[in-house]
């Protein structure tokens, strides 16, 4: 079992694949606390990125169909801390039903769980933890937002086991990370209609793209184990699928800003983020793992960039 005391010696510990190098929480942090801190993924916050942006994208819109102006920031905070918190959950829940896999993967080996820094019962302990945090952020809102918020459980439960039964576990993926934008409007309207709806469908478009990106990295050892992915369903037609991917993402989602009578500077946003679009279709090279997560962490930017159109079109209209 991991001990405090052994990540005192003098050698380092192992850094686990694709984590941001001497991230502070493997620099701050006690000994005791860094196992949870990677069973969260703090040290690869790009998860948490990409299940925050679409928050910001239903919040800031919201606040376009209700006339303009600055969004609630405290609830863009609270979106913040509870993608965070949720993220480190569902991390934590994949890691506990994946851990007879992990060990056998070549990126996933040293996480927690396999390497035999916490125990399946500590993860379930931290687990709990998790999802009390995240419903007193949730508690927060009004009571439409936190249904619509809870109703998003039963979807994030059942996306580890996707992988075993199906070739499109990025779909249900899809269908959990782009909660956030029915929530975001929820959180402003306290009702849901067509524009955000359109918006989580464009989400989920979005993550199937670039999670099949992030699935090249893993295709060899997946078809070794019998796990399947959206990488190993389209193999070297994977570029034709990404492009529909992205086109219907960019499509829908501003078809969602027309819907909620969005300005000019919300679509200049949209069409910039196609831009980064096609930008990683340029470069994609499916047997290149450095480039297929370099892509992958480069979608912060494309959602950053939807979201920035949304916010300046709130402000200026």
């Amino acid at each position: 079992m991991y001990t405090a005391a052994m990540s005192e010696t003098s050698h380092p510990e192992p850094r686990i694949a694709d984590a941001l190098p001497d991230h502070w929480a493997d620099r701050l942090l006690p000994g005791a606390l860094r196992p949870y801190a990677r069973l969260m993924r703090l040290e690869r916050p790009i998860g948490w990125w990409l299940l925050l942006l679409p928050c910001w994208w239903g919040l800031t819109l919201g606040q376009i169909a209700q006339g303009g102006g600055v969004p609630n920031l405290w609830y863009a905070a609270l979106f913040l801390i509870g993608a965070i918190i949720m993220r480190g959950a569902g991390c934590t829940l994949n890691d506990i039903a994946d851990r007879n896999f992990d060990g056998r993967v070549e990126r996933t080996r040293l996480r927690p769980i396999p390497a035999g820094q916490v125990s399946v019962t500590q993860a379930l302990a931290f687990l709990v933890l998790l999802c009390l945090l995240g419903l007193a952020v949730l508690l927060q809102f009004n009571g439409f937002t936190v249904a619509t918020g809870a109703a998003s459980l039963l979807i994030v439960a059942v996306y580890p086991f996707m992988k075993r039964i199906t070739y499109w576990p990025q779909a249900v993926l899809g269908l959990a990370f782009n909660w956030g934008a029915l929530v975001g409007w929820a959180a402003t309207h306290g009702s849901l209609s067509l524009a955000p709806l359109l918006l989580y469908a464009g989400g989920i478009s979005w993550t199937l793209a670039y999670d099949t990106i992030y699935a090249h990295q893993d295709k060899e050892d997946d078809a070794l184990i019998g796990v399947k992915s959206t990488a190993l369903k389209f193999g070297d037609k994977s570029i034709r699928w990404l492009a529909l991917f992205f086109t219907l993402a960019i499509v829908l989602i501003d078809a969602a800003a027309w819907v909620a009578g969005a300005g000019l500077i919300a679509h200049i946003g949209v069409a910039a983020a196609a831009l980064q679009a096609a930008w990683q279709l340029a470069r994609f090279e499916p047997d290149n793992g450095a480039r297929c997560l370099e892509l992958f962490r480069s979608n912060r930017i494309f959602g950053l960039i939807i979201t920035s159109g949304f916010l300046l079109d709130s402000l200026l209209t």
